[in-house]
């Protein structure tokens, strides 16, 4: 990059704008890709288990018992969030070559700031019933149910890790969005 009596030229300038729309770019792409693994993972999350409850005379008599996300409405809203915070995402990516410059950066500012509390309390919500799923409460004696229903258990961890990275992507994106918004707005003084 040529400095100039101080300042950057056009070029400079123009260099370093791409490179920073290419980062963004792609860590929007990496927290669509995490939400909407968190979204999909979570949406398939089901688990049928059959046991032996008694015997009559000889005869087992089998009870069958299923784990699925919908029966926890903090996994429906977890699945709900990240499926929204996905849409947003892939809606920045879509609408970025169409917007201007400002309303893009404004949409995209308070958009992410949505969408980071969106995702931080769906993961929140899930880990909360992930953290009574495993250990249970035994105040309330309710039992854990993880022992049980451990493929259940296994891939509802793995779409909270994915959500929180997606929102942990989100949060850095936000942070870059108002460093962006700030200096243009103090560069216009």
């Amino acid at each position: 990059m040529a400095i100039e009596n101080g300042n950057e030229t056009k070029v400079g300038y123009r260099h370093k704008a791409r490179v920073l729309g290419l980062l963004l770019v792609l860590l929007r792409l990496a927290a669509l890709l995490a939400t909407v693994t968190a979204t999909i993972v979570m949406a398939l999350n089901k688990q049928t288990k059959s046991i032996t409850a008694a015997f009559v005379g000889t005869n087992p008599i089998i009870q069958t018992f299923t784990a699925k996300f919908q029966q926890t409405p903090a996994f429906v809203y977890f699945v709900i969030a990240n499926a929204v915070a996905s849409l947003y995402n892939l809606l920045v990516l879509l609408l970025r070559p169409f917007m201007k410059r400002k309303a893009h950066e404004i949409f995209e500012h308070l958009g992410g700031m949505v969408m980071v509390s969106v995702v931080a309390s769906g993961a929140a919500a899930a880990a909360a019933m992930a953290e009574l799923g495993k250990n249970g409460n035994l105040h309330a004696r309710w039992n854990p149910i993880c022992n049980r229903f451990d493929a259940f258990c296994c891939r509802g961890g793995v779409a909270l890790i994915a959500s929180f990275i997606g929102a942990s992507l989100l949060m850095i994106l936000n942070t870059v969005s108002t460093i962006t918004l700030y200096k243009n707005v103090a560069s216009q003084d």
